[in-house]
């Protein structure tokens, strides 16, 4: 009898979970909170109770996974599987960002487009538009490349340590690269503190923060994938031969570490002086 119910292919069928239903919810919760609160119908209250409420489901989702694995559900065709969502994941976020590229692009190569007669109301009739003071990308720009590119380095040689067994220089490279994730965030928040323009009111602004807002929005996000990861290599999580959840991880990373050599190079540098026509 047991042989009759014994699983007889490598996929794992989930158990009923409760989580999507209770995520969408809080999602609901949130999102109609801020648009009440925008209006200022409704205190921040009800927006941050939503937000609190998706951490939380996507922390507990996130555990049921990790066990998942512990149970030996997580076989090579479904780990394949995993690696083809977060594939197409990240793909998803490229497109993400080829829109705000798209939209800084026209702004800035067409900046005195006769046919936008707002257009080159807006802009002056080049870029970067009349009135706007850019930033020098030769300092604290060029200090968060370095920062960036250093911490894809130390992600790699965490890396190359757990597939070669050596869990204490795993822990030291998650170390300096968390650290380093810590200390471009802070670096981009004392760089917007001193921006000279805002989002709003002027086309710059707007295309400027939005780019690299979402790109720093990512940063956070996988400072703390790699925290996560961190914490789990020190409960014990991970081995040479099964760690996708810090492969997954690295993936994320090594993604925004190549979309800011981008904004580098096109927002800060052609964008801010040498795009100027």
């Amino acid at each position: 009898m047991a042989e009759a119910h014994a699983k007889q292919h490598d996929y794992h069928l989930v158990e009923p979970s409760p989580w999507p239903f209770v995520i969408s919810v809080f999602v609901f919760i949130m999102a109609a909170g801020a648009v009440f609160w925008m209006h200022g119908q409704l205190t921040s209250l009800v927006f941050f109770a939503g937000l609190l409420g998706v951490i939380y489901t996507m922390a507990v989702w996130w555990r049921d996974i990790i066990r998942e694995g512990h149970h030996h559900f997580h076989t090579k065709v479904v780990q394949l599987h995993l690696r083809y969502g977060m594939i197409l994941f990240i793909a998803s976020e490229v497109m993400f960002f080829v829109a705000w590229f798209w939209a800084f692009f026209d702004a800035s190569i067409f900046a005195g487009e006769e046919i936008n007669y707002t257009r080159a109301e807006f802009t002056g009739g080049h870029w970067p538009p009349t009135g706007i003071e850019t930033f020098d990308p030769w300092h604290l720009p060029l200090l968060n490349t370095l920062i960036l590119l250093t911490s894809g380095t130390t992600l790699t040689w965490a890396h190359h340590a757990l597939v070669h067994g050596d869990r204490q220089g795993a822990k030291l490279g998650l170390w300096i690269t968390v650290a380093l994730g810590v200390l471009f965030s802070a670096c981009q928040a004392y760089e917007y503190s001193h921006a000279t323009f805002g989002f709003s009111g002027n086309i710059y602004g707007a295309t400027f923060f939005m780019a690299t807002g979402f790109h720093g929005f990512h940063v956070i996000v996988g400072t703390i994938f790699l925290a996560v990861c961190l914490a789990r290599l020190y409960a014990g999580d991970f081995t040479p031969q099964a760690h996708f959840g810090f492969e997954a991880a690295a993936w994320y990373w090594h993604f925004v570490d190549v979309v800011w050599l981008f904004l580098f190079t096109f927002v800060y540098v052609w964008g801010g002086g040498a795009g100027q026509h």
